[in-house]
């Protein structure tokens, strides 16, 4: 419904898509001002903000206006669920970036609304990861997780026809939207493996070079194995009703980037230097 309005900022994107802030319809521009810089934080990573209020009065404003009307606008509403006094929040660009960046903006929006309830804790799995990603850069796939993770047996078959399709068997564990843990069942079938490394690109002697070890290994017989870990301070941290870790992990660092607990990073002595054959040129 919002494509091929001339709005190049949403036509040309890969995907587009939104979230709908009940209520809100009365944000101020200068709040609107402040979601617009939170996405586009370099650790969000969003290009820009597209707002559609809703307002009581029956009136639709927005920041695309000039592209499109407010019969366009109501659909856009009708399709995430918006009434009249909710505000909706809508996002364009690639599409892993930009659901990411939506995800964080809902947590946000979560939190500026009081909707989210910290003394509340409500865990899910995450399952079924794509196990290969596509760079256009490079023109490769990328795993997603690591090399040797697992894809789900009944995809194996699509690594000839639509490697993009394969689902690795790995999984997160997300408690209020924080990830606190994750992990996979491994690889340990040889043909796999190289099955595995084909698609990403190694050659049959890359592979033999770098993990040659680990492929004679398997034919030996290696148990299916797997394993997860947990961010222990992320998880106190986040009982504790803190957005940060800092105060809970073993050796933090200072805003210059020293460990004051141990004073590092600090010059070796020179007889450690000698040790380890290391010579510093200035």
């Amino acid at each position: 419904v919002a494509r091929g309005k001339g709005f190049q900022v949403i036509d040309g994107a890969e995907y587009c898509g939104g979230i709908c802030a009940s209520g809100a319809a009365g944000y101020s521009r200068k709040q609107l001002d402040e979601l617009t810089a939170f996405v586009k934080r370099p650790q969000i990573g969003g290009r820009g903000l597209i707002w559609v209020k809703f307002e009581t009065d029956g009136n639709i404003r927005s920041s695309v206006d000039k592209f499109y009307s407010p019969d366009d606008l109501r659909k856009w509403g009708e399709c995430c669920g918006a009434r009249s006094g909710d505000l909706l929040l809508v996002m364009s660009g690639e599409i892993h970036a930009t659901r990411y960046a939506l995800g964080e903006l809902r947590l946000e929006m979560g939190d500026r609304l009081s909707i989210r309830d910290k003394n509340r804790f409500i865990p899910l799995w995450v399952i079924d990861f794509p196990l290969l990603e596509w760079d256009e850069e490079t023109g490769r796939f990328y795993a997603m997780h690591h090399p040797f993770t697992s894809p789900r047996l009944e995809d194996i078959g699509l690594f000839e026809s639509d490697p993009a399709r394969v689902r690795a068997n790995a999984y997160d564990l997300v408690i209020n939207g924080v990830e606190i843990g994750g992990g996979s069942i491994r690889i340990h079938d040889e043909s796999l493996q190289k099955t595995m490394f084909k698609n990403l690109g190694f050659s049959e002697e890359e592979a033999r070079e770098q993990f040659g070890f680990l492929m004679q290994a398997f034919r030996y017989g290696a148990p299916p194995h797997g394993g997860i870990a947990f961010g222990f301070d992320r998880w106190v941290a986040l009982f504790g009703g803190s957005e940060s870790i800092r105060d809970f992990i073993a050796f933090p660092k200072n805003t210059a980037g020293r460990d004051v607990m141990i004073n590092t990073p600090s010059p070796l002595p020179e007889e450690q230097l000698k040790e380890l054959g290391i010579r510093i040129i200035i």
